[in-house]
Parts: C-alpha cells; structure tokens; sequence
C-alpha cells in the first residue's frame, strides 16, 4: 500500500475523503528554523559542564519529554548528568544568541499558513517550547495569528514521544485526530503525531526518515510548499 502524497512510502492512517478539516504542526524545525540552534546550544552546554556532548546525542532528544530527555542523556553520559542545569546553560546560550541574531523562518512557512487558513482548515501548533516562548519566536514574524490553539508540553502530563500533545490539539480544535493532517520533522514527533492517530507527514529538517519511522508516516513532505499538493490529494483519495 502506498500513499496519497506521492512518496512511495508505506501509509498507515485511515482517511476518509472530504474530512481532513485539521493541521497540527511541529514548530521548531518545521515552522523556524531553529533545531539546528537547539543541536548547537546543547552541545556547548554540555561541553561547558565537562560533558563531551556531540550532535547525535542532541538529535536524539529533539522533541522530547523532559523526563525521558533526562533518562537519556544520563544512560549516554552516567548519573552525573545534570540535565536541569545543562538544560538552563542551554537556555542561556541560546536566549543569548537569539536576542542578537533572531531565528530563520523555513521556506515557505508563512505561505503554507495563509494557504491553510484561506482554505478553511483548522490550525494548531504542538510544541516542545514553552508557550511564551514560542508565541515571542512566532510574533517576530508575525506568523502566531495564524494558529488556532498552541499547546507545548507544559500543557500536558506526558510529552512527545508520547501522543498526549496531538491528542490536546486536536481537542482544542474540536476534532478528532484522525481528521488532522500533523507536520513534524524528528523522530519523537512523529511517533507522537502517528500513535495519536494522526495522518503524519514529515517535513525533513536536519536528517531523513529512517526505516523505523517510515511505517509511521503518511508521507514526506519535499518542503513546507509540497505540503499544499498532500493536502489537496488528501482531499480526493481514500487511502484504506
């Protein structure tokens, strides 16, 4: 079985025509570009502690619960991990760096967001960052009107990869998650979006889907722009 978007890729989620009313997406990687400052900030935190933190050990907490972020990175570099004080020097470093130089936008964000309320889709953002935080990051560019509901972990009692966040989401918006189309670009998201029963589509950021994510996804996304053309197909293919 193949899906609507066009990616070869095997689909799992059920859609009905007519009926996907809802996005829900991912901000960092997806909307800014700003996970590669999270990779960035985390190993310099880490390295200013005397913990030899590398990229892949930032990719693999991209996204996820405070708890299970923690658990990792103490399984990687032994209990003396401080996470919370890693974490806050990361703030630090990346408020710092922010404040001075921005964050980028992804291309075509701000097109995809005016697409989606021009056609009468309901929007909601579902995000690792903390709810002020992310509404100062999207109001410098004057793209938080766009967004229906935000929900960040804080809102919820599990973070990603648990699907608490994408269920919240589509409550808010008064749908059922198998009525939204989620965008999410890290393994933790999509396991998120996908278990909440969402029809999951990745927007590659910083790596490519791997085999264990791809049974997960409805599609990849060649970009925010690509994502128009899933959406219309969605509108006119039952995938069963």
């Amino acid at each position: 079985m193949t899906d609507a978007s066009g990616s070869g890729l095997p689909g799992v989620s059920i859609v009905v025509k007519g009926t996907t009313t809802g996005v829900i997406s991912d901000m960092d990687g997806v909307i800014l570009d700003s996970e590669k400052l999270y990779v960035r900030f985390w190993c310099e935190a880490g390295r200013f502690y005397g913990f030899p933190m590398e990229e892949k050990h930032a990719l693999s907490i991209r996204s996820m619960a405070r708890p299970l972020a923690s658990a990792k990175l103490k399984g990687i570099f032994g209990d003396s991990f401080d996470y919370e004080a890693v974490r806050s020097k990361r703030v630090e470093l990346m408020d710092n760096y922010v404040e001075k130089n921005g964050i980028e936008v992804k291309s075509g964000a701000k097109e995809l967001l005016s697409f989606l309320k021009e056609n009468g889709y309901k929007v909601a953002l579902a995000t690792a960052t903390p709810p002020q935080r992310a509404e100062r990051y999207l109001k410098a560019h004057d793209l938080y009107k766009y967004f229906d509901v935000t929900v960040s972990a804080s809102m919820v009692s599990v973070g990603k990869p648990a699907p608490d966040i994408y269920l919240k989401a589509a409550e808010m918006l008064g749908l059922s998650p198998q009525n939204c189309v989620a965008l999410e670009d890290s393994p933790n998201g999509i396991k998120s979006a996908s278990s909440a029963g969402c029809v999951t589509v990745m927007v590659p950021d910083l790596d490519k889907p791997s085999n264990d994510i791809i049974p997960l996804l409805h599609g990849v996304a060649d970009g925010l722009s690509d994502v128009k053309r899933i959406l219309r197909e969605l509108e006119d293919c039952n995938i069963q």
